[in-house]
């Protein structure tokens, strides 16, 4: 686990978007945690933009929440609506 996400922040983000601290299983949940990620590597990479290892990690985590919203999307499509809006994704 890396060191921008601690253990009590993951946890929050599982009992907001997956129902419960220990549901970490949830679609819901796992898109949040990309986004919260992908949210921190955007930044570092700003400033180090040489990191091509980051970069590729990156790629990786958006193509993961990518089909995980596709999952959701077929399954619930009110779901799907209402996480895009609350993570303010899709633009």
């Amino acid at each position: 686990m890396a060191v921008y996400l601690t253990e009590e922040k993951k946890k929050e983000i599982f009992k907001e978007y997956g129902g419960d601290e220990n549901n970490t299983g949830s679609a819901e949940g796992q898109v949040a945690l990309f986004t919260y990620r992908i949210k921190s590597l955007a930044e570092h990479l700003e400033v180090n933009k040489k990191d091509h290892s980051c970069r590729r990690a990156l790629l990786s985590l958006v193509g993961k929440r990518r089909k995980l919203l596709r999952y959701i999307a077929k399954k619930d499509i009110l779901k799907y609506r209402e996480l895009i809006d609350k993570l303010g994704i899709r633009k």
